[in-house]
């Protein structure tokens, strides 16, 4: 898939879905597709802009690898408003976004705009990193996503890619709290 604005963002290195049940949705991975192991993340606040105006997004997230893609499946706190929200609150399901990590954050950003790519969500997630979510120009999903290659994201999928591809079934779920 290459889109105007990202394709000279080198290859999609991650593909989302939501969910209403990460816990089922990992074990689904797990069992047909043999997916693992994953690393969830409970209680991610993201702090950003959604549609313009201020929000702070409240989601757990599951990671997990298969080959150099990561597979994100996120489960959406609340009611929104949200990029993982539909207008009336309720959370979305299924296919999300794609993303692509970008070493250029914001001259990134710059030219999905310059592309007619629409904004629809920025935001940060401490200090780990930055992520922008953008609407096609035609409106068809899914989004697209780049996050920025800071050197501990870049770490975490080279330490994810080498646990997938060693994998054997073995301690299939690790769950860090961040509201701890």
């Amino acid at each position: 898939m290459s889109a105007p604005g990202l394709s000279g963002q080198g290859p999609i290195r991650q593909i989302a879905w939501v969910t209403g049940d990460l816990d089922a949705a990992i074990g689904d991975w797990r069992t047909m597709a043999g997916v693992g192991p994953w690393t969830v993340y409970r209680n991610v606040r993201l702090d950003g802009v959604f549609r313009g105006a201020p929000t702070a997004v409240t989601i757990d997230v599951g990671l997990a690898y298969h080959h150099d893609m990561q597979i994100e499946l996120i489960m959406p706190h609340g009611t929104g408003p949200s990029p993982y929200h539909r207008a009336d609150g309720s959370a979305m399901a299924g296919q999300h976004h794609v993303a692509w990590l970008v070493t250029d954050f914001v001259a990134a950003v710059d030219t999905a705009i310059a592309a007619g790519l629409e904004p629809l969500f920025r935001a940060e997630s401490g200090p780990a990193t930055r992520v922008a979510y953008f609407v096609p120009a035609e409106g068809a999903s899914p989004l697209l996503e780049l996050i920025e290659a800071t050197p501990e994201l870049t770490e975490g999928f080279a330490q994810g890619i080498a646990a997938a591809r060693g994998w054997e079934g073995d301690d299939p779920v690790t769950i860090i709290d961040l509201a701890s």
